[in-house]
């Protein structure tokens, strides 16, 4: 009876019409595990070994929002193809006319990291979303919209396909006259952070990445920003889940959370906890949360990485943030 089985009064056995769902059931329940341990991606040691061996079933319909509509000055349009063969819309900083290549970040945004709305206005000390210190240091910036987003008509993947849009909008960024394709960046902030993270296990594209207020499961985000789909299987969940992979990490790569509520501080111990991969750099803002660290770190880091073509080589240390809260 445990098992589902119904037991015949009269007989006192298992009643034969019982017997033959229950094992129609389990033979599903079955063909189910084999299939799932067929596309798994449990037995990879690297996400990129994971993801090439793993087809995702998750596509959610596209956002359908309005592309922006930046001041051009600050930012243009230079479109990119994906590797789905569609043509996905990006925003750059523009020429500066110097004749000089310069140095590039790649930035994702938090939220619907997939769809792009007012990404260049400052806000205030407490919540600047803008990442603007990277082009007031002088660095071109790039704000791609990934599959689904904005009006793009393909399905989002969540943390999965996106990583691959992320990958050849680098190499489109790397192709304009004015960036220095040796020096280029990814950074990203909360659902972008997350992207950033997973893009930095994935591949060595990047000089170095920064990904800030990342987590490290799929299942930390509620089902408003990861569908079920994911949340409740778990191939889906952990190839999207990078905590699982930090240990193939070879970029430089620094996780950035402050240390005051709200924020995702335990989700930066946790990731911290599990690795001693000496590319990954955790770093703890102390007095800033989730919100005010992008804004008052980021001016840390972009000032060094303004010089970083020159032959200087980057570095990030706690007690380097001690300037970050005098500012």
């Amino acid at each position: 009876m445990v098992a589902g089985y119904t037991i015949n009064a009269r007989f006192g056995c298992i009643d034969r019409q019982s017997y033959e769902a229950v094992e129609r059931l389990n033979a599903a329940r079955q063909a189910a595990r084999e299939h799932a341990e067929a596309n798994s991606p449990a037995g990879a040691s690297t996400l990129r070994a994971a993801r090439e061996a793993y087809a995702t079933t998750v596509s959610v319909p596209a956002s359908g929002t309005p592309l922006p509509a930046p001041p051009p000055e600050l930012f243009v349009r230079s479109d990119y193809r994906n590797p789905q063969n569609r043509t996905l819309a990006s925003y750059v900083t523009p020429d500066p006319g110097d004749g000089q290549k310069h140095p590039a970040i790649l930035w994702l945004t938090g939220g619907d990291s997939n769809t792009l709305d007012d990404f260049w206005s400052e806000g205030s000390v407490s919540n600047d979303q803008s990442a603007s210190a990277y082009r007031k240091a002088g660095l071109v910036m790039m704000f791609p919209t990934l599959r689904g987003g904005n009006t793009d008509t393909g399905g989002k993947e969540f943390f999965f396909g996106e990583v691959d849009d992320v990958l050849a909008a680098a190499e489109h960024l790397a192709g304009l006259p004015y960036v220095d394709a040796q020096y280029i960046y990814l950074g990203g902030h909360s659902t972008g952070g997350t992207l950033a993270l997973l893009t930095a296990e994935a591949s060595t594209r990047f000089r170095a990445v920064f990904a800030f207020g990342a987590v490290s499961r799929m299942n930390r985000y509620p089902a408003s920003l990861v569908p079920d789909s994911i949340l409740e299987n778990t191939s889906e969940n952990k190839v999207r889940s990078p905590i699982h992979w930090l240990d193939g990490i070879s970029t430089p790569t620094w996780l950035i959370e402050g240390t005051e509520a709200p924020g995702n501080h335990d989700e930066l111990d946790d990731m911290c906890a599990h690795t001693r991969n000496a590319a990954v750099h955790c770093i703890s803002a102390p007095g800033f949360d989730h919100f005010s660290v992008l804004g008052n770190v980021s001016r840390v880091i972009a000032a060094r990485l303004s010089v970083a073509n020159t032959g200087v080589e980057f570095s990030l240390r706690p007690q380097d943030l001690q300037r970050a809260g005098s500012n």
